[in-house]
């Protein structure tokens, strides 16, 4: 590889400009004083997709249609095997959807989070009664309703059963008056949401293709007990699961710093976390000393995949969640295969004489397979963990978190 391919490569898998790999190469020499990690980047890059492909019986000339379909094959055969050792889970029972949070709480750190009161979230459904949820469960207030219903099972159902607008616009409105006293310290909770919800939440499930998410004011992590009936659901499920335990406790993290550093401004930074804000652009008169890193805190290519933050240096502590239940999913034997490959990717030969990317990330080739019926090929995790992964590579990951942790009101840093 010559002086100059290694950084258009590099361009070309994060859909940049090459100028702009060149210019934040050679600021983060100048700052750090050291040289060669993006070079050091593409070969070890090279080094990984060789040994994956060899673990799949293919070569590194193979056409992408096989590469993509011995990666989907290779999902299929680790969601089979977690399956049966899960003793066949149904995801529309939810004894069998506990079995597999069950696996996922074995493998993911038990930590203590900074969460909303339950006190305080029963106050705010009776003072903004959800109308849609009352009427789906035949009660005439949400006291009647809360007499039988448990309190988080309710409040998670705002998630599938209330409009957006009325969400936004009404009853989160309540979260402007948050104060830190209004918090406290507890476990993670996690809560396969019982019968009565099935049929109102089979519609978000379709739209989601995912049936958990969760509530990072109260650190709840739901599951709602149905199935799409498509292959990689349960390896989809429990990496899910293991991906949100490590999302919920990094923001009440941030909610305990917000209410010890600076509590006048604790509901609007709150406020700010739970819409997950991304600054426009970098600021305007950036000193010219150091380099300027965004910090994309959401999956903006879910939304537009051109959205020009994309291709500006920055981080993305989503990706460090999903690295983060990576290496807790390859504790289960037969999963290694995944480990360390979430910013792996590169470019393959197709039929017609061109190439296309493709992704060796772990929960884009999941999202591709349970969405395969609609032809959907993932592949922002992957982009958006090399992102990460350039900085790790000249920082290390600590430092990368201690600076999103520290500026993520802000929305950039200089590194």
């Amino acid at each position: 590889m010559d002086s100059n391919s290694y950084q258009e490569k590099i361009a070309k898998i994060l859909r940049t400009e090459k100028q702009t790999i060149v210019q934040l190469e050679k600021d983060l020499n100048r700052i750090t004083g050291k040289s060669g990690l993006i070079y050091a980047l593409v070969e070890e890059n090279d080094k990984l997709i060789n040994e994956s492909l060899d673990s799949l019986g293919l070569g590194r000339n193979s056409m992408a249609l096989d590469v993509y379909d011995a990666l989907i094959s290779k999902i299929e055969s680790d969601d089979l095997k977690i399956f049966q050792y899960l003793k066949n889970p149904q995801l529309s029972d939810p004894k069998d959807c506990q079995r597999i949070v069950d696996l996922a709480k074995d493998i993911s750190p038990r930590q203590k989070g900074f969460f909303l009161k339950k006190e305080i979230a029963r106050r705010f459904l009776e003072a903004e009664p959800p109308q849609k949820i009352l009427k789906a469960l035949g009660y005439s207030s949400v006291e009647a309703m809360l007499a039988k219903e448990d309190l988080i099972e309710v409040y998670s159902s705002l998630r599938f059963l209330e409009d957006k607008e009325w969400l936004n616009n009404i009853f989160f409105k309540q979260y402007q008056n948050l104060k830190p006293s209004d918090f406290e310290e507890r476990e993670i909770e996690v809560r396969v949401l019982g019968s009565q919800w099935k049929e109102a939440a089979e519609k978000f499930v379709q739209k989601k293709y995912h049936n958990i998410s969760h509530l990072k004011e109260l650190g709840v992590i739901f599951v709602i007990p149905v199935t799409l009936k498509v292959s990689g659901e349960i390896l989809r499920t429990l990496s899910l699961l293991t991906h949100y335990f490590n999302e919920v406790y990094f923001y009440s993290d941030l909610a305990r710093r917000f209410a010890q550093n600076n509590p006048k401004e604790f509901s609007k930074n709150f406020i700010s976390l739970l819409r997950g804000d991304v600054l426009n652009n970098f600021p305007a008169s950036p000193s010219g000393e150091r380099q300027l890193f965004l910090i994309v805190q959401r999956y903006l290519a879910k939304d537009d995949e051109n959205d020009h933050r994309l291709f500006l240096p920055h981080v993305n502590p989503e990706a460090l969640h999903w690295d983060r239940a990576e290496v807790a999913l390859a504790k289960i034997e037969g999963l290694d295969f995944w480990k360390d490959l979430d910013w792996i990717g590169d470019f393959f030969k197709i039929e017609t004489g061109g190439e296309i990317l493709i992704s060796f990330n772990l929960v884009d080739t999941i999202m591709s397979l349970v969405q395969e019926k609609e032809m959907i090929k993932y592949l922002y995790h992957h982009q958006e963990a090399l992102w990460n992964k350039i900085f790790v590579s000249y920082f290390g990951e600590e430092k990368m978190e201690d600076l999103i942790k520290e500026n993520i009101i802000k929305g950039w840093f200089e590194a």
